[in-house]
């Protein structure tokens, strides 16, 4: 019986089978195709451009600073940050396991830094940023050693494909560093430029924000660490910042800045700083300390000296603060520059015997002379007058303090400024309220003493100190600041009768600031020697020896302070270390300024009286 013929299977069962399997791969095509295209659009399109495109900060140029004349004090370099992007060093971009260290090895020699340290940030596993900082300003000449690196590695790939562009993730932001054309001068005054590129001290930190300016942003598409030239590129500019122009001269800053520099360095003293201002204005000519710092290379300052002493410094001024005792009197119209006053030897007061720099036998002085020898004792037998009581006096010796300035800033806005130590009056010890009224038993600055100088000179009106005449935006448009507030302190005639008593200081044979004397020119000063508090033990240790004036007398334009502390070789008195600077300093000043001697005879008021 023959077999039965062989009958074939339907397909069909295996076509539907296939087709549910093809159905079921399209499906899920399908769905992921709508996932990425519609669900998660964004999400793609967001991820593309942030590995597409790099955006980069634009650093705005840092406005100048210029002196009163429009010479350059601070000016701002074309400089490069040097940055990279750690995404670009990984082993998926570079196929290899140590791009960054060979990218560290290459750069730390011409960045001059630790090779370890660069690695730190290159590394991808540290970063959360596609963006970091390897050196900030680093020169023109910095960056083409790099970029020729990065070309030469470029090509060496191009035609050997076994080699790699390690450097293709570093890049450069134009930046711009900042410089002192003029090294140490005025140091005190402008600060410095920290390594964020902000004003660390001075005028580049008190007008931060009008020399910054606003930074800008690029953002361009890139491949292989390049820039797609055809992919476009959007830019906000920077906006530079403004220029500001100081009231000081540079070159009688130069003239203070040199003599105090020498003082300080003969006396083997701590440190000096000397004042020149417009008695008129208000404005500082210069401010000058010893020692000082080079704001170009921070890394050889002393720490102590980056400051600026003449605002920071608390000290007791000494003898310079009498005259502010005579402006009491006079004004309470208790004496006058001819009243008789019979200075002991010695005088008790309180819970202390009182005496002057040098014994003496008793001298009959007149007010003035109590003023032009510097006499302790006459000015505390002096500001006694002021009230019924010793309390009373004290109130009124106090307030006319205040009124002068002290115990208050100077309006400077300057940061680290001191405004010394004044008590209340309720507050003065015995000793203080006889200590007081010949400056010892409060604490000002050099500034604060220049200004009482100043406010008698311009006619019993203190004006408020500046240092910044204004500043000049992109536009070149120059706003200039507020003008200085006016405060009347003593009438015009207690400051014309002070002016002619400071001129005996000097020009009287018997007065303490003969070496003082300008040739040609009616000069008036006072002298001072106090003892000093030393910062390290709070204990009295040393002396501040000061001088200040304003010349000419009769017309006065420029009131020169300067002070020194702790002189330890040669003489520590006030007259003779800082008269010598008062005269060289104002000697200058007046020339540079083209003042003229007014020609008119010195007041010569007696210093003492026959009884």
């Amino acid at each position: 019986m023959p077999p039965p013929p062989l009958r074939l299977g339907s397909p069909r069962p295996r076509l539907r089978l296939v087709s549910l399997g093809l159905t079921l791969v399209l499906l899920a095509f399908v769905v992921r195709l709508l996932q990425v295209q519609a669900v998660d659009a964004s999400a793609y399109a967001a991820r593309a451009e942030q590995n597409r495109y790099v955006v980069h900060t634009l650093t705005a140029e840092r406005g100048g600073i210029t002196d009163r004349n429009g010479v350059a004090l601070a000016i701002s370099e074309d400089a490069y940050d040097i940055t990279a992007d750690p995404s670009m060093f990984s082993r998926q971009q570079l196929k290899i396991d140590d791009g960054p260290e060979q990218a560290a090895a290459l750069l730390a020699p011409i960045l001059g830094q630790d090779q370890a340290t660069i690695v730190r940030k290159l590394r991808p596993e540290n970063r959360n940023s596609r963006y970091t900082r390897l050196a900030a300003r680093q020169t023109p000449q910095v960056w083409k050693q790099i970029k020729d690196l990065k070309t030469a590695l470029t090509h060496k790939a191009d035609t050997d494909h076994t080699t790699v562009n390690v450097l293709s993730g570093v890049f450069a932001d134009p930046s711009s560093q900042r410089v002192y054309p003029n090294g140490d001068l005025a140091a005190g005054i402008l600060g410095w430029v920290n390594a964020d590129g902000q004003g660390g001290g001075g005028v580049e930190q008190a007008l931060d924000k009008q020399l910054s300016g606003k930074d800008g942003k690029i953002r361009y598409a890139q491949s292989g660490g390049r820039e797609v030239p055809t992919a476009g590129s959007t830019e906000t500019p920077a906006e530079p910042g403004a220029d500001v122009e100081l009231t000081i001269d540079r070159d009688i800053q130069w003239a203070a800045q040199n003599a105090i520099t020498e003082q300080v360095r003969k006396s083997k003293a701590d440190r000096g700083y000397v004042i020149v201002q417009d008695t008129r204005t208000g404005q500082i000519l210069a401010m000058a300390n010893s020692p000082g710092f080079d704001p170009n290379d921070l890394s050889k300052a002393d720490g102590d000296a980056m400051g600026n002493a003449a605002l920071q410094d608390a000290y007791e001024p000494g003898s310079t603060a009498k005259v502010m005792s005579m402006a009491a009197v006079l004004e309470r119209n208790v004496a006058t520059p001819l009243t008789h006053v019979v200075v002991p030897n010695r005088l008790h007061r309180g819970d202390r015997l009182f005496q002057d720099d040098i014994d003496h036998p008793t001298w009959n002085l007149t007010l003035n002379g109590v003023l032009a020898k510097s006499s302790n004792i006459g000015t505390i037998l002096a500001t006694g007058e002021l009230g019924r009581t010793q309390p009373e006096a004290n109130r009124i010796l106090h307030s006319y303090l205040r009124k002068f300035g002290i115990g208050s800033y100077t309006g400077l806005g300057f940061p680290g400024e001191t405004r010394g130590i004044l008590a209340p009056p309720q507050k003065w010890s015995t000793s203080q309220q006889y200590t007081i009224p010949f400056g010892q038993g409060f604490s000002i600055n050099a500034m604060q003493a220049a200004s009482v100088y100043s406010t008698i000179a311009n006619g019993g009106v203190r004006v408020e100190p500046s240092l910044v005449r204004g500043t000049k935006g992109a536009d070149g448009r120059f706003t200039p600041v507020p003008k200085a507030g006016r405060t009347r302190v003593v009438s015009e005639k207690t400051a014309t009768a002070l002016a002619r008593m400071l001129e005996s200081v000097v020009d009287d044979e018997q007065g303490t600031g003969v070496k003082a004397r300008i040739p040609g020119y009616r000069v008036a000063g006072k002298t001072g020697t106090a003892n000093r508090v030393d910062p390290a033990t709070g204990r009295y240790r040393g002396y501040t020896s000061s001088f200040a004036g304003f010349a000419p007398a009769d017309k006065p334009r420029v009131t020169v302070y300067c002070a020194i502390q702790n002189a330890t070789s040669g003489s520590y008195f006030g007259g003779q270390i800082c008269g010598p600077i008062y005269k060289q300093v104002m000697e200058f000043a007046l020339k540079t300024l083209q003042i003229p001697p007014t020609g008119a005879k010195p007041a010569n008021l007696p210093v003492d009286y026959k009884p």
